[in-house]
């Protein structure tokens, strides 16, 4: 004999039940059933609430009955047969009479017991496994009986206690004089030996039909609901979670405490002493074969699964009081069981000056005025804190019974949740190791388990989740590039990096589940207005694990958020120079808050674009080499120009064509006016451990005052054509000398100046083409022969490649 039971989502409306009913008959070949049902969807929910509505003499209580009602009845006339909906429909009728009765009463006397309470919870039950009982006989022998004739509890009405002793004797004396084939009960409901309905508590039509099996030493216990088992994680919060194909009794049951709602919890109980197996189906999905929880499993993975709970209050009781005084512990926890407060986690120091215990929401006012009285003289003489109250938590756990077998699975749990700036506000583990549970903000929960499923069960592939604002040349090149590696990040670095969040100064879009980098321009273009403010704000409320903040914008601006997103865990990657190169003590800030967040803050492409400039000198420093003086062509659109700048071409259309390429600031005038590489060698000196700040960078200008004090591109290219024999002049005069022109950044024993230079052949600057750029590094190492790095220094595609670059240094940390 099997027993099978199926939720209320199974049984929700027409076309559910039949899926049910169609179930049952496949079941009931060649095998005994006893079926246990629950309410039609949401029915109990709307049952409590118009009682409750009642008992406030609000009228609309019966708003919520009329809904049932209506749902009951369509089911009954699209489902029953024709020959039985008038018997039906008289039993159903009377059954709503005696409902509406209680429900008048609860609004006439302005009150509800738990006692009518209870009652009325049970007609849900009561309804749905009438009306599908009377449907599925019209195929199969069927009988229905009314669970409360075999389940006796004790008088605590709303979460009554089981007199097995009683309800086994029932259970055997009925079915083993039962013949039919199917048996059909309603879930949730019992009765007292006076003969007052009770029910099991919420979840309790598992428990029923866990009683049952129990009882008749079934083969077997399916529970039927909407999800295919149980699984690794919500499935809600985690789209990588998927279901476990084999759990212990244990595993599952520490799983449902924490929160896992395919299975109620004290439903284990009464089949792990029979070790009857549990399989957890899916009613929509019956070919799926679900989860099996039984007694022993194979050999996995040492953590089967990851919970969590909502809505938690953290009280800490402490004071130097409780130190060595013994019955501290026994009247804390008297005091919350003597008033009903469910504890769900505890945590002691060994120093035994506080106590944590972890309750829900709903009991935290309660309890804290309770625990302060029981302890009012220890705090009144201080030698015991008035109890501290957090709200606004949740427990996360880890589970599985081979995790005492392997050792670091604490480290890798709270090493992953520390990187992504997830606070842990108390630790909870058994001796026996199969559950470590951890306390953080509720805020945190979904980026916790996203983080430890990551950890524990994924293949190691690290999700980055990128906001990227700035898709002119740079951005839109950056997103191409992402979206044409997407494969091999995955498959060969193992990463999968989603961006999640995209905006330009007029509009922002975002998609959780990463948006689509085919179309991302036609989104951009419908999505929301934007503002700094706002894209911050919508990055830090999804609050993804591994979140990382892309600037491809050369704006002051954007710089100055680079604190707020870094101070909230959110890496910052950077082709914007104005921050490194902003005032010392603001860069030191940045720098210190990306440490103390663990925020990693890369900017390689403030320096040569795409080459490893900044990466070689920070692994030099680290290494413990020294610099002592930088040459270097740090601007590749200033390098492009006077490459091709000559007697026969004027200045003023070398620098558009420059800018056209994609090789300058959107303000040319940042470029030629020396202002781009003095941040750049700047940036340089300060990565090497040299304390400067802009105006200590000696700016040799090569442009006239004139052109330096335009307001705009199009009086500064006016202002190129007026002085095109000045530029002509700075090209003659190299020429002369058979040297060419090439504006250097220097740095030396603590000084820095930019400027153009005329360099000989002989020189390694002398045969830099385009818009390569060059540094060489002289350092205790590197005293004489520098070390040299050299490539392309400026365009559109090689910065969007720095920037890719460091996404993925960010990935391999």
């Amino acid at each position: 004999m099997n027993v099978l039971k199926f939720g209320g989502s199974s049984v929700a409306n027409p076309q559910n039940i039949e899926k049910v009913v169609e179930i049952i008959a496949n079941a009931s070949i060649n095998n005994q059933l006893i079926v246990v049902v629950s309410a039609f969807g949401k029915t109990t929910n709307k049952l409590i609430a118009s009682a409750e509505q009642a008992a406030q003499n609000n009228v609309n209580y019966l708003e919520n009955f009329k809904e049932v009602e209506q749902l009951h009845f369509e089911v009954i006339h699209e489902l029953v047969p024709k020959n039985q909906q008038e018997e039906v429909k008289t039993h159903i009728t009377s059954l709503f009479k005696q409902l509406k009765t209680l429900l008048e009463g609860c609004f006439l006397l302005n009150e509800i017991t738990p006692k009518t309470l209870a009652t009325i919870s049970c007609f849900g039950e009561l309804l749905s496994s009438y009306i599908i009982a009377s449907i599925a006989s019209k195929e199969l022998d069927v009988v229905y009986k009314d669970s409360r004739e075999l389940i006796s509890t004790s008088n605590d009405f709303d979460k009554a206690q089981v007199d097995f002793q009683l309800t086994n004797a029932n259970c055997k004396a009925y079915f083993s004089t039962n013949k039919h084939q199917v048996t059909l009960l309603p879930g949730f409901i019992a009765r007292t030996k006076e003969g007052k309905s009770t029910t099991l508590g919420r979840g309790g039509s598992d428990y029923s039909a866990a009683i049952y099996a129990a009882a008749v030493s079934a083969d077997e216990l399916q529970i039927w609901t909407d999800v295919s088992g149980m699984y690794t994680a919500n499935p809600h919060l985690v789209k990588q979670a998927f279901p476990i194909p084999h759990i212990s009794y244990q595993e599952a049951m520490e799983l449902s405490h924490f929160g896992a709602k395919v299975i109620y919890p004290p439903t284990i109980q009464p089949v792990l002493e029979k070790e009857i197996p549990i399989r957890i189906k899916n009613t929509f999905d019956p070919e799926n074969v679900g989860t099996l929880i039984s007694k022993i499993t194979e050999n996995g993975k040492p953590v089967k699964g990851i919970s969590h709970i909502e809505n938690i209050t953290l009280l800490t009781l402490e004071g130097s009081g409780m130190v060595g005084v013994s019955g501290i512990s026994k009247r804390l926890f008297e005091t919350l069981s003597a008033h009903n407060i469910n504890v769900v986690l505890i945590t002691q120091a060994s120093s035994e000056h506080s106590i944590c215990v972890g309750i829900y929401d709903e009991d935290a006012e309660k309890a804290a005025l309770k625990i302060n009285e029981a302890f009012a003289i220890e705090i009144e003489r201080h030698k015991i804190d008035p109890i501290i109250v957090e709200q606004g938590l949740a427990i996360i756990a880890l589970v599985g019974d081979k995790m005492r077998n392997h050792q670091g699975l604490s480290g890798q749990m709270f090493s992953s949740l520390g990187k992504n700036n997830v606070n842990i506000r108390a630790i909870a583990q058994g001796a026996s190791e199969k559950n470590i549970s951890a306390v953080i903000n509720s805020s945190d929960a979904k980026k916790a388990l996203n983080t430890l499923h990551e950890q524990f069960f994924e293949e190691k592939v690290k999700q980055l989740n990128l906001f990227v604002t700035g898709v002119g040349n740079v951005g839109e090149r950056f997103l191409a590039q992402i979206h044409q590696q997407k494969k091999y990040l995955k498959e060969q670095l193992k990463l999968n990096i989603r961006v999640v969040g995209i905006s330009n100064s007029k509009q922002m879009v975002f998609d959780e589940s990463g948006i689509s980098l085919k179309s991302w321009k036609e989104q951009l273009q419908n999505g929301e207005a934007s503002s700094l403010e706002l894209f911050f704000q919508r990055i830090k409320t999804l609050n993804l694990r591994n979140s990382v903040f892309i600037d491809n914008t050369a704006n002051q601006q954007v710089s100055e958020v680079y604190e707020h997103y870094l101070a909230n865990n959110i890496g910052v990657v950077t082709c914007n120079k104005i921050a490194c190169a902003s005032e010392l003590n603001n860069y030191k800030k940045l720098k210190h808050i990306s440490h103390k967040f663990n925020a990693p803050f890369l900017f390689e492409t403030n320096v040569g674009a795409g080459l490893p400039i900044i990466d070689t000198l920070k692994n030099l420093i680290a290494s413990g080499d020294r610099v002592h003086k930088i040459q270097a062509v740090l601007s590749g659109s200033l390098n492009f120009v006077f490459n091709n700048f000559n007697k026969n071409i004027s200045f003023h259309d070398v620098v558009q064509q420059a800018q056209e390429q994609g090789y300058t600031e959107p303000d040319p005038k940042i470029d030629l006016s020396g202002v781009d590489v003095a941040r750049k060698i700047l940036i340089l000196a300060r990565e090497s451990g040299y304390e400067l700040e802009l105006s200590d960078i000696e700016n040799n200008a090569f442009l006239p005052k004139k052109s330096l004090k335009t307001t705009n591109n199009e009086d500064f290219y006016a202002s190129l054509t007026e002085f095109e024999s000045h530029f002509q002049q700075i090209y003659k005069e190299a020429a002369d000398k058979d040297c060419r022109l090439k504006y250097v950044a220097e740095f030396n024993n603590g000084k820095a100046s930019v400027g153009l230079q005329h360099i000989p052949f002989d020189h390694p600057f002398y045969n830099l083409e385009g818009s390569d750029n060059i540094v060489l590094f002289f350092t205790d190492r590197y005293p004489v022969n520098p070390l040299q790095i050299k490539g392309a220094g400026a365009g559109a595609e090689v910065t969007a490649s720095g920037i890719f670059a460091d996404v993925i240094r960010i990935g391999n940390q």
